[in-house]
């Protein structure tokens, strides 16, 4: 393998255009030995001739040595746009972003975040996916997607976690089951009612330890890991199913209708938030992407006090004032 440096080829470059060594030293501020070893080493690991040398009238470049000429001009123009392009990943917020995002929440928030992204971004393209847990910070370890977007659970040591929000559990009920005229509901009551359980690993888990904290066991009557079906069966009377992520509408696909109920106790909540693999650093995409993320939860809580008495109700169930914090907590996507 030829071992020589893009310095020398630079130096190789500059001589032959202006068939000078000493107008090269000259023009990149070195000492004719330098420009002249550099030609020399070039010709020592090519085996070519690059030149041929007059005295006193300088250079001229061999038929071999012009065919060199023109691809080190081309390489040394390749260097210099992979210099330029590298410096653009540190500072452009452009490129493409790779995203993962948990499924409970996924569909629910990235579609509108990632057109209000790419508006003020144009250049960056957004690829979004969704998966459970276990797959998605397999997938961050492995760097095929920079950032997601999950729950505080089950995460590794080499995983950096930024919280975004804090969501507690809430009940789902349709709107005729006999709990849909109350406006809170104890966990002891719950458990004793046909539950609907959403059925992703970390929701499972999470789930019923929310029980099992209260020597209680839930009576899991069906299980789904599809948020659309488990809506559905919901509204269709199968039972009640527990979320975190609040309702961004209460009606099934096939039009039945839910109803968001707040649980009395206080229950440990789950943290949505972004994550990354630990030693990477973020893309100036990527950080534009988490703060317009941050700003639009903000956002989002802000605004939730001003909802009226039946969205509110809809959206973060909780309308009196010892669920008034639930409500605030727990209002983003709406």
């Amino acid at each position: 393998m030829m071992n020589f440096t893009l310095k020398q080829l630079r130096y190789f470059t500059v001589a032959g255009e202006h068939r000078s060594v000493t107008k090269a030293a000259e023009l990149l501020y070195v000492s004719q030995p330098s420009i002249s070893s550099a030609i020399l080493h070039l010709e020592e690991v090519t085996g070519l001739q690059l030149f041929i040398r007059h005295h006193a009238q300088g250079l001229s470049l061999t038929p071999q040595g012009q065919q060199f000429y023109r691809r080190a001009r081309k390489l040394l123009k390749e260097a210099e746009d992979l210099s330029h392009f590298a410096g653009s990943l540190g500072s452009d917020i452009s490129g493409t972003l790779n995203i993962v995002g948990f499924p409970t929440f996924t569909s629910l928030m990235m579609p509108a975040l990632i057109k209000e992204f790419v508006g003020r971004y144009p250049d960056v393209y957004v690829d979004c996916q969704e998966m459970p847990q276990k797959e998605l910070i397999q997938n961050i370890l492995d760097c095929n997607y920079e950032i997601g977007i999950t729950y505080d659970m089950e995460l590794p040591a080499n995983i950096e976690f930024q919280p975004l929000v804090s969501l507690p559990p809430f009940a789902v009920v349709s709107r005729d089951h006999e709990l849909a005229g109350r406006d809170s509901v104890s966990i002891t009551e719950l458990a004793e009612l046909p539950m609907v359980m959403l059925d992703w690993p970390v929701s499972r888990q999470y789930f019923m330890s929310l029980f099992i904290s209260r020597d209680l066991r839930p009576e899991c009557r069906y299980r789904t890991q599809s948020l659309t079906m488990a809506r559905g069966m919901v509204a269709n009377g199968f039972g009640y199913s527990l979320f975190n992520m609040p309702l961004s509408s209460d009606t099934a696909l096939d039009g039945s209708r839910l109803k968001a109920i707040p649980i009395d106790e206080e229950l440990t909540p789950l943290t949505m938030g972004v994550v990354k693999l630990a030693q990477s650093h973020l893309t100036p995409a990527a950080q534009a992407f988490i703060e317009l993320l941050q700003d639009s939860v903000a956002e989002e809580q802000n605004n939730s006090g001003t909802q009226d008495a039946e969205d509110t109700a809809l959206v973060t169930p909780g309308l009196d004032q010892k669920n008034k914090n639930t409500a605030q907590e727990i209002r983003i996507g709406g």
